[in-house]
């Protein structure tokens, strides 16, 4: 079986809100699958569902090919949005009580919390409430209570709050090396830089209902509009302007270079190439700048939730 979580036609409500309406997701093994949508989109529902914390209306959820049950909690890492750390416990201490929640033995817990807390440097902060730390510290010690017991799943709900950027591309950094070894992940973000760099599929929800999901590289693809950004060191730019938009749709630009060349974003046409248009350009000056803009995954966000409103 390729899925690890397959989520079949599930809708959950509250009184007369659908939170959920009819959403299905396959979440395949060894991936990042991005979990994506503006503030109540129903994201948070489908999160606590697979949690077991509440239940759906209807539909099913598999787990490995298997029924979701509480046997499974063992199997599910859960870092929340709102984090749950007890501030007047200190850190060692509530670790250890964590690790034994998710069915550690208190031996195992400690060689597992040895591991972490010298990879991330802070085996000083043991005997430290939670309290005394910052933000950022703390989001530590929940990423390691999340991860320690190696579940099959894990769902990180905004990972990176409360992070400096350094401490956030060491956190991105684990969360590809978990994948690697073979958990699967659904994250949850609003940073859509990062749904760049650590996703290997995604699903938009947007008002309770699933709106595109896929290949987040096939999704690009997509949305793709054959449009190119260019740069050209020219003595006439008017001329140039006026060449290219003899053949060519011209678009204003929105991109900076170093130098002072022309620049243009260039829309091509189905019978058009990207060769046709560097040679004209070519032919008129230096060219500088020649790159193909593939929508990110911020431009797809918008403009997917944008038609669906």
């Amino acid at each position: 079986m390729n899925n690890l979580l397959e989520i079949n036609n599930v809708i959950k409500t509250y009184g007369d809100f659908t939170a959920l309406n009819n959403v299905s997701l396959q979440i395949p093994k060894g991936s990042v699958f991005g979990l994506l949508g503006p503030n109540g989109a129903g994201k948070t529902s489908l999160i606590r569902i697979i949690n077991q914390i509440t239940m759906p209306d209807s539909g099913t959820i598999l787990l490995d090919g298997e029924p979701l049950s509480p046997k499974h909690i063992a199997d599910i890492g859960y870092l929340p949005e709102e984090r749950g750390l007890y501030k007047s416990m200190k850190v060692g201490e509530q670790a250890l009580y964590l690790a034994q929640l998710k069915g550690l033995s208190k031996e195992d817990a400690k060689k597992r919390l040895k591991y972490w807390f010298e990879k991330f440097d802070i085996s000083s902060w043991w005997d430290k409430k939670i309290e005394e730390l910052s933000k950022g510290m703390a989001q530590k010690v929940q990423f390691i209570v999340t991860v320690m017991h190696q579940p099959k799943l894990l769902i990180f709900d905004e990972p990176f709050s409360g992070f400096d950027p350094i401490n956030a591309q060491l956190i991105a950094k684990e969360i590809l090396q978990l994948r690697d070894e073979g958990a699967t992940i659904i994250f949850s973000t609003h940073r859509m830089e990062s749904v760049e760099e650590l996703c290997d599929d995604i699903a938009l929800i947007h008002k309770s209902n699933k709106i595109l999901d896929g290949k987040l590289i096939d999704i690009k693809r997509k949305f793709r509009t054959n449009t190119f950004e260019i740069g050209i060191t020219t003595n006439n730019k008017e001329q140039i302007l006026q060449v290219i938009e003899e053949k060519f749709e011209v678009i204003p630009a929105d991109f900076k270079l170093f130098g002072d060349e022309f620049i243009c974003n260039v829309k091509l046409t189905k019978n058009q190439t990207s060769n046709d248009l560097l040679s004209v350009l070519s032919n008129h000056g230096e060219v500088k700048h020649f790159v193909e803009k593939i929508p990110s995954a911020n431009d797809i966000f918008i403009e997917a939730v944008s038609k669906n409103n």
